[in-house]
């Protein structure tokens, strides 16, 4: 099962069995994920479990040291069932990472540096050799939104896209004003759901503000606004997505 690494930052192979075969030839997102769990070591073994029936291409430790557990030419079981910008079948055209860490359940500390330096080399060493554009560098909570809140609203993204990984823009301040939140109707409903559409998330268009609109309002922020986490659409919300739109490459 062993298998030689992809990246020369990795440090070992620690070979998971929960892998299988790439459906299509599309390998075009990576995947940001944390454990979630109370000791890296525990998650390490859990990704390795085939009772588990979860792994990851690439699992980075507190201190930093990159360990691979599944090669990026096969399909790691990371993701789940999830979406993003029509496609369905994220686990066979992305690579992930996780990172060790409790999560929310842990009480969501901050992520040591170490941790960051590394992961931060690490994506980008992935991203520049499988050509990933930064749109398609995600949060595990935006591609399930209703189910995932990992790797968190503390999670340095912006820093990571200073250093060459991800897509990002100044998050607009928040202030008071109109907003649009559970169990609204109409137009500017539609118009918040197309955009978020538009921009990748699962949503269809209803002019309903559903619980699954909140969820990926919800998203949107912890991944882009994270200046508050409330599921609620307001002004800076908003226009913190527009223009992320606007400034999406070509």
């Amino acid at each position: 099962m062993s298998f030689a690494s992809d990246s020369p930052l990795v440090q070992a192979v620690v070979a998971s069995p929960n892998r299988g075969v790439r459906v299509g030839d599309a390998l075009d997102m990576l995947i940001l994920h944390y454990t979630g769990m109370p000791t890296a070591q525990g998650a390490l073994e859990r990704l390795c479990d085939p009772a588990a029936e979860v792994s990851a291409h690439y699992f980075v430790f507190e201190d930093g040291r990159i360990v691979q557990m599944v090669s990026e030419a096969d399909r790691a079981w990371h993701a789940g069932a999830g979406a993003w910008a029509g496609a369905r079948d994220i686990n066979s055209r992305s690579i992930g990472i996780e990172i060790a860490h409790p999560g929310h359940a842990g009480g969501l500390p901050p992520y040591p540096e170490a941790q960051i330096a590394a992961v931060i080399e690490l994506a980008r060493d992935i991203v520049v050799r499988r050509a990933i554009p930064g749109p398609r560098i995600l949060a595990h909570s935006d591609v399930a939104p209703a189910r995932k809140e990992d790797p968190g609203e503390n999670f340095p993204w912006e820093r990571l896209a200073r250093e060459g990984v991800g897509h990002w823009v100044a998050p607009a301040p928040v202030r008071d004003g109109r907003f649009l939140a559970m169990g609204e109707t109409g137009q500017p409903i539609e118009a918040l759901q197309a955009m978020l559409a538009l921009y990748g998330y699962e949503q269809p268009v209803t002019g309903h503000f559903d619980e699954a609109t909140r969820a990926v309002v919800t998203a949107f922020q912890r991944h882009f606004r994270p200046a508050r986490i409330d599921g609620i659409a307001d002004s800076s919300t908003i226009t913190t997505l527009r223009d992320l739109i606007a400034a999406q490459p070509a």
